[in-house]
């Protein structure tokens, strides 16, 4: 009898079969199962999740990010007065810097975005009244 290691569908198994002399036929039977190493790689680090968006004051406008993309910079600070198209964001997307700024002049209300922070289309960096 000889032993053999045969994988199947990413699993190995210990097999020992009869060489057949006679022609008569002889079934393989599995021995056990062999665990098959595990390929030993580093998990990559997960991108900061977007904080929970604050409450939106009445009236305010919301800054939402326009893309998918990790917030490189956060260029403004709840309270802080600004102008419209003063730079609020810089998000990056695709390999490329994108500038967010502001729609209209006014008092920043609220940030919702962190640096580092990864936000998909749609979710809110901050809000200006």
């Amino acid at each position: 009898m000889r032993k053999f290691m045969i994988t199947v569908n990413g699993k190995s198994y210990e097999v020992c079969a009869e060489e057949i002399k006679d022609g008569s036929a002889m079934p393989v039977m599995p021995v056990a199962p062999v665990a098959a190493p595990a390929p030993v790689a580093a998990a990559p680090a997960a991108p900061a999740a977007a904080p929970k968006a604050a409450a939106t004051p009445a009236g305010a406008e919301v800054v939402s990010a326009p893309m998918p993309g990790t917030i490189l910079q956060v260029k403004v600070a709840a309270g802080q007065a600004v102008k419209e198209g003063d730079i609020l964001f810089i998000l990056e997307a695709m390999k490329m810097e994108n500038e967010i700024l502001a729609p209209k002049d006014g008092t920043v209300a609220t940030v919702s975005a962190t640096k580092g922070a990864s936000v998909k289309a749609g979710d809110t960096l901050c809000a200006i009244q």
